[in-house]
């Protein structure tokens, strides 16, 4: 199981990022993509949606089950990754990387330090069924 220590992890197995201009990149964990199997769709959030943490504000449909994809802080969608409308796969080869889904304007006090860091979610996960 891939947990970078760099990223800050949500109990739904969202990922989140900050980036140098202090924007938050978001997707779903690799053990998430692994749990979904074969992702076939992804639907992106609408750019300028303003979201609270822990909103679904995104989908993701695979071979086994569709599910929803939740806000890991609250702030407003600046920019989606539209290579996952023609190559959704993308989230189960590079979760971290090319597979991203959604860049966040944090809200004022929206931080991404109320989130796991690597060692919490790994401990988190060996709890999950």
């Amino acid at each position: 199981m891939n947990i970078p220590a760099d990223l800050r992890y949500a109990e739904n197995h969202e990922w989140a990022r900050l980036e140098p201009d202090g924007r938050v990149r978001m997707g779903i964990s690799d053990y998430a993509q692994d749990a979904l199997g074969d992702i076939v769709y992804v639907e992106l959030p609408e750019v300028g949606r303003t979201v609270a943490a822990g909103e679904a504000f995104a989908e993701v449909e695979s071979t086994k089950s569709v599910s929803d994809v939740y806000a890991p802080i609250s702030g407003t969608v600046v920019e989606v990754n539209d290579e996952l409308e023609e190559k959704p796969e993308l989230v189960n080869q590079d979760p971290y990387g090319k597979g991203w889904f959604a860049i966040l304007e944090p809200a004022a006090g929206a931080t991404i330090d109320d989130l796991m860091d690597a060692a919490a979610y790994e401990t988190f996960l060996e709890g999950q069924p």
